[in-house]
Parts: C-alpha cells; sequence; structure tokens
C-alpha cells in the first residue's frame, strides 16, 4: 500500500502536472477527518495524520498519541484512494484554469468534438474543452465533427464542473491575431495594428502603421504575391480583407478607409466627430458599399462618422438652400386669395369663380348677402350662408 501509494502519487505529478506535496496534504487532512468519524475520539482533541513522502507511510495522531486501532489501515487505505481521486480531479481542474487562463486573448487550436444546441464544443488537445457559441462564428462558417479549428479565447471562467473557456472566431481579435501569426512584422512590432472594423464573414478592414520607414506597412500585410493575407482569408472562408494604411491626417485615413472609391473632398467637423466626404456620382455606390457595409467599416475603423455625398446632390441642396433664401427675403404677397381658401368647401375652382364675380377677400363676403353669392357658379344658398357666417367670424379674430 505504502509504496503503491507513493508510486500513484509520482505518476500523477508526472502526467498531470499536479505537485505530489499538494496531493500529499489532501490525502492527510481527509484521513484525519474520516478517523475523527469513525474511531472513537474524544470531542476536542485535535487528530491529524502523517504521510511520509518517502516511505509512504500513513500515521494518525490524537493530540499527541498515535492511534494504533486495527481499522486505522483500512480507513488510511480507503480514503487515500477517494481522496486522490477527488482531488486529481480538482487539481487538474485548477491546472487546465492556470493553463487557459493564461491564454486568454490568444488562439487556440483544437478539434470539433461535437455539437450542443448550436454551440461547439471543441477538444483542446485533450487538455480541455472550449465552447464555440453560435454568435461567436461566421454565418458563413460550418463546420463538421472532428474538424481542426483555431479560436481565440475570450474569457475563462471557474466553475464547480472545470474551467469553462469561452471561444470566438467572430471578434476583430481573432483578425488581429492572426495577423500577428502571419506576419513577422507585426510580431516583432515593426508593423502596428491601429485598429480593426469588421463585420464577421464578410468583410474587415484593418489599419496599420509602420513604424520603420523603410519597411511598407501595407506590403508587409499582404506578402509576396498576397501569401499573407490569403492565408488569413482561407482561415476566415473567404472573408475579405481591406489592408488600410493609417495616418495622422485625419483627411487622408478617411480616404484610405474608404478605398477603393475615390475621395473629392472631405469637409471635418472636429467637434462631433462627423465628416462630410464628397464623391463622384459614379463613386457613391462604391463609397457606401454592399448594405452601407464599407461607409459603416470605414466610420468604426477611423472613429468618425462618415456621411457620403455627390457633388450633384450638394449641388442640389445648394440651389434649394438658395431659392429658400430668395423666397424668404421677398416680399409677402396679398393673402386675399389665402383667404378665400380658408373657408370650408372652397376649392381652387370656387376660388377662381369668386374672383371673377368680384370676391377677392373675405371681406368682400361678409359684405354681401346670399342672393349674391348664389350668382356665383357652383355656390348654392345653403352653401352661400355658411360661406358668410364663416367670413364674419374670421374678421372678428
Amino acid at each position: 500500500m505504502n509504496g503503491e501509494l507513493l508510486a500513484i502519487l509520482e505518476q500523477m505529478e508526472r502526467e498531470k502536472g499536479i505537485k505530489k506535496d499538494v496531493l500529499i496534504k489532501a490525502v492527510e487532512a481527509a484521513i484525519a477527518s474520516a478517523v475523527k468519524k469513525v474511531l472513537d475520539v474524544k470531542p476536542g482533541v485535535n487528530v491529524r495524520a502523517e504521510l511520509s513522502s518517502a516511505t509512504g507511510k500513513i500515521k494518525a495522531y490524537a493530540g499527541d498519541e498515535e492511534i494504533t486501532s486495527i481499522d486505522m489501515g483500512r480507513i488510511a487505505a480507503q480514503t487515500a484512494k477517494q481522496v486522490i481521486i477527488q482531488k486529481i480531479r480538482e487539481a487538474e481542474k485548477d491546472v487546465v484554469y492556470e493553463e487557459f487562463s493564461g491564454k486568454v486573448g490568444e488562439i487556440v487550436s483544437g478539434g470539433v468534438y461535437r455539437f450542443e444546441r448550436g454551440n461547439i464544443i471543441v477538444d483542446l488537445l485533450g487538455k480541455a474543452e472550449g465552447m464555440l457559441p453560435k454568435n461567436e462564428r461566421s454565418p458563413k462558417e460550418e463546420f463538421k465533427q472532428g474538424d481542426r479549428i483555431r479560436a481565440y479565447v475570450l474569457e475563462v471562467r471557474k466553475e464547480a464542473r472545470g474551467p469553462h473557456i469561452l471561444l470566438t472566431r467572430a471578434h476583430p481579435n481573432f483578425v488581429k491575431k492572426m495577423f500577428e501569426m502571419e506576419v513577422p512584422e507585426i510580431y516583432d512590432n515593426i508593423v502596428e495594428v491601429k485598429a480593426i472594423s469588421r463585420k464577421p464573414g464578410e468583410r474587415t478592414k484593418i489599419a496599420v502603421h509602420s513604424k520603420d520607414e523603410k519597411v511598407d506597412s501595407v506590403g508587409a500585410c499582404v506578402g509576396m504575391r498576397g501569401s499573407r493575407v490569403k492565408n488569413i482569408v482561407s482561415e476566415l472562408h473567404g472573408e475579405k480583407i481591406d489592408i488600410v494604411r493609417y495616418s495622422d491626417d485625419t483627411r487622408e485615413y478617411i480616404k484610405n478607409a474608404l478605398a477603393p472609391a475615390k475621395i473629392t473632398e472631405i469637409r471635418l467637423d472636429k467637434d462631433s466627430q462627423r465628416a462630410e466626404v464628397v464623391v463622384e456620382d459614379d463613386q457613391l455606390s462604391l463609397a457606401i458599399g454592399k448594405h452601407g457595409q464599407n461607409v459603416r467599416l470605414a466610420s468604426g475603423l477611423v472613429g468618425w462618422e462618415l456621411d457620403i455625398r455627390t457633388k450633384s446632390q450638394l449641388e442640389a441642396k445648394a440651389e434649394e438652400k438658395k431659392r429658400a433664401e430668395v423666397e424668404e427675403a421677398a416680399p409677402s404677397e396679398p393673402q386675399e386669395e389665402g383667404s378665400l381658401r380658408a373657408l370650408s368647401g372652397v376649392g381652387e375652382k370656387t376660388v377662381e369663380e369668386l374672383k371673377k364675380a368680384g370676391f377677392t377677400s373675405l371681406a368682400s363676403i361678409a359684405d354681401t348677402d346670399i342672393a349674391g353669392l348664389t350668382r356665383v357658379k357652383g355656390i348654392g344658398e345653403k352653401k352661400a350662408k355658411k360661406m358668410i357666417a364663416e367670413a364674419k367670424k374670421a374678421l372678428k379674430k
């Protein structure tokens, strides 16, 4: 028993990475507790157990006196076995937690193990299981059991059944880490990723800047004949990637972010972080992109609200504004006709007939009688009476 117990502990230390001292202390605590419950130990007496790391021999003490009961060996053997199993599981969970909590923000590899309510459970090289939720994947990605998969570790939480490892392939940082893996200049901090804006499965814009004038940031990310970016696009199942050259000049940065559209003019409102971007008519669809995708991603990349306008739209807007200013400045015209239209039941044709008959204002209606008003085409006695009453009432206001 003694030698076997030590051999088991040493094996666990080698295979599971669990320190033997941790297991020894756990076994000692559990045996002391079991002895206190099973054997006749006086209340208040301190019970402790000792497991020799050299010989594997187990001794138990009640106070300073060694317990020599014939049941001691059986209790020790059973308890040691139970505790080893329990503590190994707990220690394994702690080891896994420590290992993967240190990998938050990194990319890990594994295999698709099973599917759970739309979520993918990933076997992380036999060490742990990670969860890749449906909403943390590109809608265009499809995996089957046994597929190799790479994902970004988003979060690791301690739970009773073991560490909960949350994975993602939809987070912008997944793309950033892919670039770090594919582009040595980024990994070596020669080229810096300034910002990322992403629509998973559709398109990503990544802004890069070189700290070395001799190194072209965009060229480094693209690679020879596009080899580096092609590898990333392949990993993302065909997602488009725009590599944007970062600039401290906001106008230049916005221009780069909206590529491939050609920009005519950019008007900045720094207080509201809003930019009006002017393009030719034939560049509008390119600048906005399908379903507004290009302008939204560019806006997220530069951190400014981008309002795309064509030159013809601005010209039409300026013309409308000018016309409104002219109309506002012009002297107001007599409102007799408008006043007549204010009467209920009086439309455009009736107004024309009233004007022909000499009725051009509310006052002229109020001063006439029913007989005079019924001579107007389309106005009967009842309508005439109502119109005269309305005109008099309006004039009193």
